[in-house]
């Protein structure tokens, strides 16, 4: 995008070029109001970038975490045929549940 006379980033034709790309009507009126509000976005992207310092490694997340969640531990699970027992309805040793898609069968 090219740098406007008027301190603009973009400029309304091609706000309405995107507008065109992503099948958007606009009026004049709301092209105008949106390269306004698009430049607003770009400039505080733009002071973000500018804000960068190389001696800050870059984080994924605010706080120095670890892994939180407790270890998988394998333990005894309830008998397939009590689980089936508590089931609606069982076919072949499986659930058997509504079909959710128009599937051959």
């Amino acid at each position: 995008m090219s740098a406007g006379t008027s301190g603009r980033v973009l400029t309304t034709a091609e706000v309405a070029r995107l507008a065109r790309l992503a099948r958007l009507e606009l009026t004049q009126t709301e092209l105008e109001q949106m390269t306004g509000q698009l430049d607003v976005i770009l400039e505080a992207v733009a002071s973000v970038s500018a804000a960068v310092d190389d001696s800050v490694p870059p984080t994924s997340h605010a706080l120095d975490l670890t892994n939180v969640f407790r270890d998988d531990v394998v333990g005894p699970s309830l008998p397939v045929e009590a689980v089936l027992a508590m089931a609606p309805a069982v076919e072949d040793g499986r659930f058997r549940v509504p079909r959710i898609l128009e599937e051959a069968v």
